[in-house]
Formats: structure tokens, sequence, C-alpha cells
């Protein structure tokens, strides 16, 4: 019974965010194929006429795309809004804020936690408050390459929605030993 539910559940939720997209798109919001945001997210309604998302674009929970800056109105009267752009094949982190005026080239990652105040190049590797380029995806690509060959990789059947204890387990004490594992 829990399952079911479970299910319809999401189906609600999953639809929901649907609709909402939807609403935004009506308003101009530009999004392309395959960027559909996953889970919890916040693309400024009131002006999402000025967002521009591309193909291939992976949003993880609570990223913030904030197109105006409505402090420049207590010292001007006036709302400072800016373009938002994200080109295709990018990867945006969990509770990454992007401000008005970015460009997020194609290619690039987004690490967590990151506030995105200037634009970030193509195929770059950005952290921080404010977000600063401190890689290429190729060298992080060939640096988590590198780990892998000291890490133990695991399947997609030690997800935590399917994994039994003794997988959990495992992973724990793989973790332990090396510091570090992948999960596919």
């Amino acid at each position: 019974m829990i399952k079911v539910l479970k299910k319809i559940y999401n189906h609600f939720i999953r639809r929901k965010r649907e609709l909402y997209i939807q609403d935004l798109v009506d308003k101009g919001l530009k999004i392309g194929k395959n960027s559909i945001p996953v889970a919890d997210f916040f693309f400024d309604p009131s002006h999402c006429f000025l967002i521009d998302i591309g193909d291939n674009v992976t949003f993880a929970p609570n990223v913030r795309l904030i197109a105006h800056d409505a402090s420049s109105k207590f010292l001007t009267g006036y709302t400072k809004i800016a373009k938002i752009t994200i080109q295709d094949n990018c990867f945006i982190g969990d509770s990454v804020i992007v401000l008005p005026g970015v460009t997020i080239g194609e290619g690039s990652i987004i690490g967590t936690g990151s506030i995105v105040t200037k634009d970030v190049p193509p195929n770059s590797v950005a952290i921080g408050s404010p977000a600063k380029v401190v890689d290429t995806t190729e060298k992080y690509k060939n640096k988590l390459k590198s780990q892998m060959t000291n890490s133990k990789q695991f399947d997609e059947s030690y997800h935590i929605q399917i994994a039994s204890e003794s997988k959990r387990k495992e992973i724990l004490e793989s973790i332990e030993a090396s510091g570090t594992c992948f999960i596919k």
C-alpha cells in the first residue's frame, strides 16, 4: 500500500512541476530539451522571460535563477533586471544561485552551494561564493577517473532507495577504507 501511495505522490509532484514549468514557459521562459529540474527549484517567476536554458541541462535540487536585483530599488527607485543564459549540457549543483546578467557556458559544471555572479566560460568547473572557475571539465574528468582507479564502484542496485542493509554496509566500509567511492 505504501508503495502505491508513494507512486501516486511522486506522480502528483512530477505533474505539479511540469505544470509550473509550463506556466513559466507561457510567460516567456526558454527551456531546452531534457532540461526539466527533478526537484525543488526557483526560476524567477516575475522575470522568467529573461531566462534562457539550453538542452540537456541537469539541475540538482534547490537551484535558484534570479533575473532581478531589487536591492537597487532601495537606492535608485528602480529594480535591476538582466538575462540569465545557461547553455547546453551544463550541470548546476544543489542549492546554486545564479544572479542577473550571467551566462554559463556550454558543458560547464557549477558546484554545490555556489553563487554565480559573473559569466562562466564553456567547459569550466566553477565553485564558491562568489563562484570562481577552478578547472576545466576535461581536467576535472581526468581527476575523477584517477580517483576511480583507487576507489570501489557500485552499480544501480546500491542506490539508497533500493539498497539492502548489507549493501549500505558495504558502501560505508568502502568509504572508510578509501575515503570515497562511486555509484552508478
